[in-house]
This record gives structure tokens, sequence and C-alpha cells, in this order.
């Protein structure tokens, strides 16, 4: 079992920044990849960014230039650096962990763009 916890939501002006976090723990040493998804009301839940074990990235082209993901290893935390946000990037979002046999959802975290 991996357990995810996401922190740094919050409300923000357009254009402005927010760093979510997400620590891992439980079964750590299965984790493959990890990364950050994101749903707003009356969406369906869409991929943000990926980073795998060794350190590749990918990113969904919305968020391409302003979005970063990054992982700590030591800390068994990843991270989603968000700058230039925009309201359509309000949603939850949601931390994801994914093993050989399972994926595994943090509860979510509020993201708010809005003036």
């Amino acid at each position: 079992q991996v357990q995810l916890v996401e922190s740094g939501g919050g409300l923000v002006q357009p254009g402005g920044s927010l760093r979510l976090s997400c620590a891992a723990s439980g079964s750590i040493f299965r984790i493959n990849a990890m990364g950050w998804y994101r749903q707003a009301p009356g969406s369906q839940r869409e991929l943000v960014a990926t980073i795998s074990r060794g350190g590749s990235t990918n990113y969904a082209d919305s968020v391409k230039g302003r979005f970063t993901i990054s992982r700590d290893n030591a800390k068994n935390t990843v991270y989603l650096q968000m700058n230039s946000l925009k309201p359509e990037d309000t949603a939850v979002y949601y931390c994801n962990a994914a093993t050989l046999a399972d994926v595994y959802w943090g509860q979510g975290t509020q993201v708010t763009v809005s003036s």
C-alpha cells in the first residue's frame, strides 16, 4: 500500500504561482512513476504532469512552459511548481503514484485562480 498526502493548494490571482507537494509513505519502493492530475467541475480528471523514477517528465500541452514537476527521492515527495496561473487552471489537483500492479491517489487539493 502507498499513501499520498497533498498540500499547497489555495486561492491565487491570475499570473500568480503556487507549489503543490505530495508526500508518499508506505511501500514507496514499489513506486515507479508519480504524477499530478486535475479535475474541474463538470469535467473528467485529466493528466497534468508525470515523472518517472529516473526523472523523465511528461506534461499536458496546456501546462507546458508554465508548470514543472520534480521529485525528491530522499523525501519521498513530488512537487508541482505552477507559474503564470490562469483561471482555467482552477481544479482539484490529485497526486498519483503507480506501481507495477496498482495506482494510488491522494485526497486532492483545491487550486482556485481568480481575481
